[in-house]
């Protein structure tokens, strides 16, 4: 067993995080990450009103009895969605871990606080990583250019965005991009980070609700099938190189403005895509590491395996001494 301040402060038996995937992150993945002895986050943007957010809590609570996370976006794509609801339903049925992303307010960390809920803050920069800490963020979620979604604009590998967060502050550090199995939770270790945050590997788990044709894309895919995009609105994403995706590249370096591109490539179109399994509708996002996916447990069977590996792998590095 790995103990960290990140197990011990979160209270899980793993210190392996589920990332927030929109529209996927549901209470069957949560539970069955936080049943298997990690955290699940819960992804409130995928709920467009209170009281649905407020069913997703509760059937996640009638799923597991352990902690999950829920993640609250501030980001301008997502400006409408309602997060003062969200956090007064988090309060009122007992939340006990919140995830942020984008700007964020001291005010909003108090009231997390006064609520006694933990809060990680992610981010994609050192800079940022300060900006979090000394807003009062009990951890820090680091993204190296690696990872699937906005990994933000100073395109800096998970290998040195993660060190530099470690040697500037005080508050524990989880790694995220590139992350998926064993050997990667140990190399997280070793850099200092006391925890991973995984999307790409959960993604394709049994439990995940994304559709079976696009864990069968992903099955196939290598590491060099993804693609950065929407740079041009200074919101770069990391997708799965398709068809579509490399439209949307056609039209950003003809000069498209951010409405012919939000058209192409908007969140709802994504939604539509995992659901129907049609890669020509949307773009989905996918991280690096998908081409180390080599097939699709359960949840489960995907943490044991990872614990295990890790295991093998310290034991391989001490007989190395």
């Amino acid at each position: 067993m790995l103990k960290t301040r990140i197990t011990e402060m979160l209270g899980i038996e793993y210190p392996i995080i589920q990332g927030a995937m929109l529209y996927l992150s549901k209470a069957e993945l949560v539970s069955a990450v936080s049943n298997a002895g990690g955290l699940g986050t819960l992804t409130s943007p995928t709920f467009p009103t209170k009281e649905e957010f407020r069913q997703e809590v509760l059937k996640t609570k009638s799923l597991t009895d352990k902690p999950f996370s829920v993640n609250l976006a501030f980001l301008p794509a997502l400006r409408d969605i309602p997060n003062d609801d969200y956090v007064e339903v988090m309060i009122e049925e007992g939340v006990k871990v919140a995830e942020t992303v984008g700007p964020i307010r001291k005010s909003l960390v108090e009231k997390l606080h006064d609520a006694g809920i933990v809060h990680i803050h992610k981010v994609t920069s050192l800079k940022h990583t300060l900006t979090a800490e000394k807003l009062g963020a009990d951890a820090v979620t680091v993204e190296g250019i690696e990872c699937a979604g906005h990994p933000g604009m100073d395109n800096i590998t998970s290998l040195i965005v993660i060190q530099r967060a470690v040697e500037k502050v005080k508050i524990p550090v989880i790694a995220a991009g590139g992350f998926g199995d064993g050997k990667g939770l140990v190399a997280a270790l070793a850099l200092g980070a006391e925890g991973v945050l995984m999307g790409t590997r959960f993604f394709n788990t049994k439990e995940c609700p994304v559709h079976e044709n696009i864990k069968d894309w992903c099955l196939k895919a290598e590491e060099t099938d993804t693609v950065m995009a929407l740079n041009s609105l200074r919101d770069p994403a990391r997708y799965m190189r398709t068809d579509l995706a490399e439209r949307v590249l056609g039209m950003e370096a003809r000069g498209a403005g951010p409405e012919e591109l939000i058209a192409v490539a908007s969140g709802l179109k994504y939604k539509e895509a995992t659901e129907k399994g049609d890669l020509t509708i949307g773009l989905c996002s996918i991280g690096q590491y998908v081409g180390l996916v080599h097939d699709i447990p359960s949840v489960k069977e995907l943490i044991d395996r990872i614990m295990k590996e890790a295991e093998e792998s310290l034991s391989r590095l001490n007989s190395m001494r």
